[in-house]
């Protein structure tokens, strides 16, 4: 592959020795290019308009300015995105952000070779599946759906299917017909990205589909539960209340 031909690749990351692996196990991969480095968020933005690379390596965690803020102000159509990162909790965020893969440091060859296969899979794609993931998760229309982990693979599913979220610490699981599944992001960020006329924030913990809502019943305690379809029972908070209490029956 010529030189010309190669994947131009941005590499970001505000550790310098973590900089120097990459660019190092990157010189082994004839198909990659790498045009450049940047050492923080602002940089990384102002590189990637200037080199127009089709990949960035890109390191969540960075003081002051995360990788997710870096997507969040990427025009479309964006590069394609591995993410890297110290933390496995942030794995199914990377592909909820629509990172092609993520790598969990400390990295190797091998592991990066894999990563690497599923970019050079889906060169030539005019909107790769994870650069629609990427724009659905970041374009300012309602979500029509998330993607989760399934064991080793990750999976859509659609929002329509959701019957209620349930924030449980720092995560949230979502609940279907067929199971749950963690979400490792906070429920009022994915409250905002939701269509609020088919959602609604019943309690600080729960936000339920109302197209899985069967009724309101208010308890003889004067307490209001939400009752779905699947005849799941969820308390609707004191200041949740008033508005819901008219549809109680």
């Amino acid at each position: 592959m010529t030189e010309r031909s190669a994947v131009p690749t941005l590499i970001v990351d505000d550790e310098p020795l973590a900089r120097a692996g990459l660019r190092h196990l990157l010189q082994e991969i004839d198909w990659i290019r790498c045009v450049g480095e940047a050492a923080d968020g602002p940089a990384a933005i102002e590189a990637i308009h200037r080199l127009q690379p089709e990949l960035v390596l890109l390191d969540v965690q960075m003081p002051g300015y995360s990788g997710i803020d870096v997507l969040r102000q990427l025009p479309l159509p964006a590069p394609r995105i591995i993410f890297t990162t110290a933390h496995a909790e942030h794995a199914v965020a990377a592909f909820e952000l629509g990172a092609l893969d993520y790598l969990l440091k400390p990295f190797g060859a091998t592991r990066l070779a894999a990563a690497l296969d599923r970019v050079r899979a889906s060169l030539g794609e005019p909107l790769p599946p994870a650069l629609d993931r990427y724009g659905e998760m970041l374009a300012n229309g309602p979500m029509q759906r998330l993607f989760v982990r399934n064991g080793r693979s990750i999976q859509p599913v659609a929002v329509a299917d959701i019957q209620w979220f349930e924030a449980v610490g720092d995560y949230v699981v979502a609940h279907t017909a067929s199971g749950e599944h963690i979400l490792h992001l906070a429920l009022s960020r994915l409250e905002a990205r939701l269509d609020p006329q088919r959602f609604a924030r019943i309690h600080r913990a729960h936000l339920i589909n109302l197209g899985h809502l069967a009724r309101f019943r208010r308890e003889l305690d004067g307490r209001l539960m939400a009752v779905l379809h699947s005849g799941v029972e969820l308390p609707v908070s004191k200041s949740k209340a008033h508005i819901f209490r008219e549809l109680a029956r």
